[in-house]
């Protein structure tokens, strides 16, 4: 998943520290490659040259970005994330329970686990 962030290092800072993703490529200036196991999210800030980030026209846009976890690691991100006051939404979906809460440039994020005992 590639997005676009108005500030690069906040955001790398915050995918680092909240969600402990670990940064891969360091030689790479843009994009930030952060990894959680075989995940990757490339951050690219939003005024960048690169026609890979280019911000897509006519209304569509994603809806939000998941992680899949298992029940642990679900429970330690809302841990984590009230231990930082940040504000998130639960959701039971029947087969899976899922949290929802933004980066800090408001992109929705989700963290799912299917695991539900």
């Amino acid at each position: 998943m590639a997005v676009t962030v108005s500030d690069l290092k906040r955001s790398v800072a915050w995918y680092q520290e909240v969600l402990g993703l670990e940064r891969r490529h360091p030689e790479w200036d843009v994009p930030v490659f952060l990894c959680a196991g075989e995940t990757g999210l490339a951050l690219f800030p939003a005024r960048s040259k690169s026609p890979s980030a280019a911000a897509p026209s006519g209304g569509v846009s994603i809806v939000h970005i998941a992680f899949r976890a298992d029940r642990a690691t679900f429970k330690a991100a809302q841990d984590e994330l009230r231990a930082r006051s940040l504000a998130f939404e639960f959701e039971d979906h029947g087969a899976s329970h899922s949290i929802y809460f933004p980066d800090p440039d408001g992109h929705q994020l989700e963290i799912t686990t299917y695991e539900m005992g």
